[in-house]
């Protein structure tokens, strides 16, 4: 069985994708970390994330390097979100994605193209969204917890060019998949976005 779940930036798709993969005993793969790990390398080889040959060559990170905390870092999704336009870049890391996601058993996956282009075949496919605010507020708690300074009308913008690079890229657009369960989280805590997610993927597996 195969879950897809597709949504902007701190939407709880990743928290919510994690609860699925534990309620169903899958294996769980963020692909925004693959990204996130394209986008480091580049900063790490003082390369230039908008320079496609640039991307391209980072896509080939080395193993460790998804586990870098850095990764985490509101630079580095910044830089996640540059490299991942470049349509040479989501074909490197398409196989990636598609092997995790067909393996035996199948897999939980979270990001922006997993039930339109890496899993269309996926049993359930949730489309996880909220309001900018509410996502720039989470954030912005994430980030003052671990001391960074930084206001939430920052992260707002952050949040909003994220969302139009992401919906307006050539290569695999940030959309809600045909078929996919549209799930808003804006007012939701997330034991209830959790259980909400489980009652669409229950109702999408009895269809």
């Amino acid at each position: 069985m195969i879950i897809a779940i597709d949504g902007p930036t701190a939407s709880g798709k990743g928290t919510i994708a994690k609860a699925l993969a534990a309620h169903y005993g899958l294996p769980h793969l963020d692909t925004g970390l693959l990204y996130r790990a394209v986008g480091r390398q580049v900063f790490l080889t003082a390369g230039n994330p908008d320079d496609p040959d640039h991307a391209l060559a980072a896509a080939d990170f080395p193993e460790s390097l998804l586990e870098d905390d850095a990764l985490r870092s509101e630079e580095t999704g910044a830089l996640a979100s540059r490299v991942s336009i470049h349509p040479a870049v989501r074909a490197a890391l398409l196989a990636r994605q598609q092997a995790f996601a067909r393996q035996p058993g199948g897999a939980v996956l979270d990001g922006r193209d997993i039930a339109t282009v890496i899993a269309p075949e996926a049993e359930a496919k949730l489309f996880v969204t909220a309001s900018v605010a509410a996502r720039a507020l989470r954030r912005w708690a994430e980030m003052q917890k671990r001391g960074e300074n930084v206001t939430r009308e920052e992260i707002e913008a952050d949040l909003a060019a994220r969302d139009e690079r992401d919906r307006t890229r050539a290569a695999a657009p940030l959309r809600q998949a045909d078929g996919a369960a549209l799930l808003d989280t804006s007012d939701l805590p997330i034991d209830a976005a959790i259980a909400a997610a489980i009652a669409l993927v229950e109702k999408q597996l009895q269809a």
